[in-house]
């Protein structure tokens, strides 16, 4: 709540800075804020308070705030600036970063921007641009620190002094031989409390673990997870140092692969952006629903395909939306487990054999309990043995098999290299529906005669 409030009273005199056009006056309040701060007031301006700010801003302490804003945000920021300001801007990113802001912009737009910019961060940016989107080279940064192993602690440390202000992170120092291969890390810490006259080939680890620059983004997030690093150093076949992959690259990858995952399970192609319309917002979502609507009009005429067992036995009718429903959600509880396993690495080869197993025995447990469940209500209301055994032996074997359904379907597709969140929530929940009509109706068929 203080937060808030202290929020609100810099932001309303910076407000009033802009309104009365006193460039010094905001400047004073805006740069003595975090970055972050600087681009959530940013981002509530309208485009010409966002005019006014690009004439009261350098480019680097505008680059420094990019940093700070959704990558999907952006394009229209840099579309509206000056053509030659927007360049210098991205020139003073860093290269990664800058690489980000690209891919969301058009060709045209992404070639004019590095014709006006600097030679020196225009190669950097261009030689990122050339990998795979979503792989280690197209997120690593080319700003970092490496050593040779034969330098001394001394010369290192003048090195620092040189390199450190436009290095990404120094806390790791990476260590290549005469042939600029990766061959040991040393840390900041223990370079410190080394000896000046100490070489670095004896100071540092050669347990390295290093990633490939075509390693996708979703397997280095994983890794640095598992291992606790601050970076991870890219390589390419013949083990060269390429680059650095940070933390901070890490957070974003993975919010950006949370939200697709969190996309797919809901049977959407892309998260609608706060920027879309109702009629791309709809594009996205349809194509799924169309299928999902096909696989609905099965499911009608397969119900349809026993109207003469619903005609003998009506009040079979009453306990479709149970049956259906209990499937689809005992369904879904067992994807986002199986997804979430698989998503995180926890199951292995073996791990995701007693995943079916564990999940197996889960299943039958709560088919049995919903199944005796709706048994005691069906006797108490309707006061009809022979049918409350048969919607309860019904809830139990649909339960068991929904269970299996929502943990086998997205192992099989890992297995076939298809993202196991395409097994979203309503394909699942459709599916299971037509397993709960056929096993419901078909004993319901199979025992009439006792009803």
């Amino acid at each position: 709540m203080e937060k808030d409030m202290r929020y609100q009273s810099n932001k309303a005199s910076l407000e009033t800075s802009l309104n009365i056009d006193n460039m010094t006056q905001f400047r004073d309040h805006f740069l003595h804020r975090h970055p972050y701060d600087q681009a959530t007031f940013f981002m509530e301006q309208d485009q010409a308070k966002r005019m006014q700010l690009y004439g009261y801003l350098s480019p680097e302490e505008m680059a420094e705030m990019m940093e700070n804003i959704e990558r999907e945000n952006t394009e229209t920021f840099f579309i509206e600036m000056d053509p030659q300001f927007a360049a210098m801007v991205l020139g003073k990113m860093s290269a990664d970063d800058a690489v980000d802001i690209l891919n969301e912009l058009e060709k045209d737009q992404v070639v004019s921007f590095l014709t006006l910019m600097d030679k020196g961060p225009a190669d950097e940016i261009k030689q990122l641009l050339h990998y795979e989107e979503k792989t280690a080279g197209s997120i690593m940064t080319t700003e970092f620190v490496a050593l040779f192993k034969t330098k001394t602690k001394d010369d290192v440390m003048k090195q620092l002094k040189r390199e450190a202000p436009e290095a990404e992170t120094i806390y790791y120092l990476y260590v290549l031989d005469e042939y600029n291969r990766l061959v040991g890390v040393t840390s900041l810490r223990d370079l410190i409390i080394a000896d000046d006259t100490e070489k670095i080939e004896n100071v540092m680890s050669e347990n390295v673990v290093s990633v490939s620059v075509a390693t996708d983004q979703e397997d280095i997030a994983q890794m640095m997870r598992d291992y606790d690093f601050l970076a991870l150093p890219v390589v390419d076949f013949q083990n060269h140092l390429l680059g650095i992959i940070t933390v901070d690259d890490i957070l974003d990858v993975m919010d950006e692969e949370a939200s697709d995952d969190y996309s797919k399970l809901a049977a959407v192609s892309d998260t609608d952006s706060r920027t879309d319309n109702p009629f791309s917002a709809a594009k996205k979502r349809l194509p799924w629903l169309i299928i999902l609507l096909f696989l609905g009009m099965f499911t009608a005429s397969l119900i349809g395909m026993f109207e003469e067992t619903i005609a003998r036995v009506a009040l079979l009718a009453a306990f479709i939306p149970v049956i259906a429903g209990m499937a689809g959600n005992t369904g879904t509880q067992a994807l986002a487990v199986a997804v979430r396993g698989i998503a995180t690495g926890d199951y292995g080869r073996e791990g995701r054999m007693k995943l079916l197993a564990r999940e197996a025995g889960t299943g039958a447990i709560i088919g049995l309990v919903c199944g005796v469940t709706i048994f005691v209500v069906i006797v108490l209301w309707q006061h009809n043995l022979f049918f409350g055994i048969l919607v309860g032996i019904a809830i139990m074997m649909t339960l068991f098999v929904a269970t299996i359904s929502g943990s086998i379907i997205p192992i099989l597709m890992d297995k076939l290299n298809i993202d196991p969140a395409v097994a979203s929530g309503p394909f699942i929940t459709t599916i299971n529906d037509l397993l709960s009509i056929i096993i419901y109706f078909g004993l319901a068929t199979l025992f009439m005669n006792f009803l």
